[in-house]
């Protein structure tokens, strides 16, 4: 299907959650190519609306709120202003931004629960879950942490993992303690509602496997793939919390809605909203029509975080509830790093939006540059200020801000602003025409297949075009003997200038504002981009404007800099690691820890983290998993000394059979290093 053959979208960008300020990897992940995508939908005459809100509701949230002695509502009215500030002062170009703790949206979430317990899609269950005994109140996955079964990471949550990415119970953790009172929590029964996922996977498997294979992107299908392939198992829509949307059942007083059932219907009461405010009709948006050619093209932006959520939990509530549309597409991107890191807001290794807005006043488009030509649309990718200065500087200043000028100041130098058709066309202003003629269909091929990264260099390249022609022409010296022909090339170079215009509304919207007002020409929709007469013969232009600066040294400086304490803060702020209970010496001596070395390396298939390993130990040559690979190259560590643990007792990861454990370092950052003797030593040598 051609993605923009329909009439009627409802899009959404993933609620970002209330509890904290947006980040750059928010914007990469489900913001910008929500944004691009809709402003490409509007200049075609879509009926589309755009939606987003705050998640309010969940563990995390009342987590900071004990943490900062706080209620939650102060918490989430705090960062809901900050957050919609931010995206209004982006230019996020939402219909409606709203939010989960909205009565219209409390009350649409129980509508949603009600249909499906009266259809009895819901398992009744009674459940062992931890409690804590001191605060009297049972524990959300996220109010416990551990010790992970799979990588022995001691901060593994009660739901996942975050060190190695599994996906736990509670239950799986090794001497779990409560994040409340610090104390072991004890299991006691409560009763819960499941919705059970492994009924809807023959459903889900021919829709999304069989229905979705060559419309999802490559890494979105593989995740939805390998969660089926392991076995949908029911899952619990309730949870004994003190925040969020009551369960709309006597018997389950005390108990809130699970925040992965509310908050996706947050896309729902929210086009609702602005369906009161509007006048429109909400359901020709969200629900099935009499024609299904009449239904709505439904589209989740996202961060991959948010995959299965998306595109099994949420599409699996809307098939159960039956009246829904259910989406056509989830473009999800993956993670954004930041300078050779993981970006991370808890340890303030970010660069938080409101503070770029206040840094760089003015500067919207530059940032949306930038994101856009390195965003993760299939693999990570990666943030550096200096990389940002260069594509500000070489590429929008050098590149499109110079020709723009040049054009400007030219046509107001020698014909007072006048664009004025000389000379007839020549070849190579017929072939310029043409092969600007050609961009936007271009761009709209890569946006149909969500090309983010394709479509602007399409637009960049139509910017070379212009620059090129100008350099072939050399209109600053034809003017000595040939203002006719200088006419014409001025009246294609603006041409192309207008174009821009056009197409770079959907990429660098402020931009574009400016360049239409420097044309003095009136905004125009995207039927009109590749016309070669744009501007008609004796247009006058506006004055010229300054589009782009270049960002200097110091401003990078600055916000290394910013890095830097930041890190060094983390360090003095990190609690020391209590010690762990005494061990005998007999039990000390039971472990074999001897010096090996590296003699081969590679990725582990389908992992992020994990490296196989071949190490000498001097008494074998074994096979070592380790999930070292975020920090370390195979190439950079064939050839090391390690410490390794010889004796424990071998286990198997992801397939391969793991005989040992290397000893690594780790900083209040995360950060990895080997441990190893300072000098070369003899293969098998012991360490006590």
């Amino acid at each position: 299907m051609d993605i923009f053959s329909k009439q009627r979208y409802t899009i959404t960008s993933a609620l970002p959650y209330a509890n904290g300020p947006l980040h750059i990897g928010h914007l990469a992940g489900a913001y910008i190519p929500g944004d691009i995508f809709v402003r490409f939908l509007r200049l075609n005459n879509k009926d589309v609306v755009y939606v987003c809100g705050s998640d309010e509701h969940g563990a995390a949230i009342t987590i900071k709120a004990k943490k900062e002695g706080v209620t939650p509502k102060e918490i989430i009215d705090k960062y809901n202003k900050q957050i919609k500030e931010s995206f209004e002062d982006f230019g996020i170009s939402f219909n409606i931004y709203h939010r989960t703790s909205e009565p219209i949206h409390h009350e649409l979430s129980q509508e949603f629960f009600l249909n499906l317990y009266e259809k009895g899609e819901f398992i009744e269950r009674f459940s062992e879950q931890y409690y804590d005994e001191e605060y009297h109140q049972f524990l959300a996955d996220r109010y416990i942490v551990g010790t992970c079964p799979h990588c022995q990471n001691e901060g593994a949550y009660g739901d996942q993992c975050e060190k190695c990415g599994t996906s736990l119970n509670p239950t799986d953790l090794i001497n779990p303690k409560s994040t409340l009172s610090g104390k072991t929590p004890v299991l006691k029964e409560t009763k819960h509602w499941y919705l059970p996922l492994d009924k809807y996977q023959p459903w889900l498997e021919q829709w999304l496997i069989e229905g979705k294979k060559n419309v999802l992107k490559s890494n979105v299908f593989g995740q939805c793939q390998s969660w089926l392939k392991s076995g949908l198992q029911p899952r619990s829509m309730t949870r004994d919390l003190d925040w969020g949307v009551d369960v709309p059942l006597a018997e389950a007083e005390g108990k809130k809605l699970y925040v992965w059932l509310d908050a996706p219907i947050g896309y729902i009461s929210a086009t609702k909203q602005w369906a009161i405010d509007e006048g429109k009709n909400w359901e020709s948006y969200w629900k099935k029509q009499a024609n299904p050619e009449d239904d709505a093209t439904l589209i989740h932006f996202i961060g991959k975080d948010n995959i299965v959520f998306h595109c099994i939990i949420f599409p699996a509530i809307l098939h159960a509830h039956g009246e829904y549309i259910l989406p056509e597409n989830v473009p999800a991107n993956e993670f954004l790093n930041l300078e050779g890191d993981k970006l991370s807001t808890s340890r303030n290794h970010a660069v938080w939006l409101h503070e770029y807005l206040q840094e760089f006043p003015g500067k919207q488009d530059e940032l949306r540059y930038m994101l856009t030509s390195i965003l993760p649309e299939t693999s990570d990718s990666e943030f550096t200020w200096k990389d940002f200065q260069a594509r500000v500087n070489n590429e929008l200043v050098a590149i499109l801000g110079n020709f723009i000028n040049r054009v400007m100041v030219l046509s107001h130098k020698y014909f007072d602003g006048q664009v004025l058709l000389g000379s007839p066309l020549t070849d190579a202003d017929q072939e310029v025409l043409k092969e600007l003629a050609g961009f936007p269909d271009l761009i709209k091929q890569s946006l149909s297949q969500y090309r983010f990264r394709e479509a602007l260099a399409h637009f960049m390249n139509a910017a070379r075009l212009g620059n090129k022609y100008l350099a072939d022409e050399e209109p600053w010296k034809v003017i000595k003997t040939d203002e006719e022909r200088v006419k014409t090339v001025l009246f294609v170079a603006s041409q192309i200038v207008a174009n821009l215009a056009v197409m770079g509304q959907p990429f660098l919207p402020f931009t574009s504002r400016k360049i239409f007002e420097m044309l003095n020409f009136a905004q125009t929709d995207w039927a009109s981009a590749g016309s070669a007469d744009l501007l008609a013969s004796g247009h006058t232009l506006g004055e010229t404007q300054l589009l782009f600066e270049k960002i200097t040294d110091e401003q990078v400086e600055f916000q290394l800099n910013k890095l830097v304490q930041a890190k060094a803060a983390n360090a003095l702020a990190a609690p020391k690691p209590e010690q762990k209970a005494n061990v005998s010496f007999d039990d000390f001596v039971k472990m074999d820890i001897r010096v090996g070395r590296i003699l081969t390396a590679e990725k582990v298939a389908k992992t992020k983290k994990l490296l196989k390993l071949t190490i000498d130990t001097g008494i074998d040559k074994r096979t070592v998993v380790s999930g070292i690979a975020e920090y370390f190259t195979p190439e950079e560590i064939v050839g090391k000394q390690v410490s390794i643990l010889v004796n424990l007792e071998p286990r198997e990861i992801k397939g391969i059979q793991s005989q040992g454990m290397i000893l690594m370092a780790e900083d209040a950052d995360g950060r990895l290093d080997f441990v190893r003797p300072d000098s070369d030593i003899s293969v098998g040598s012991g360490i006590r």
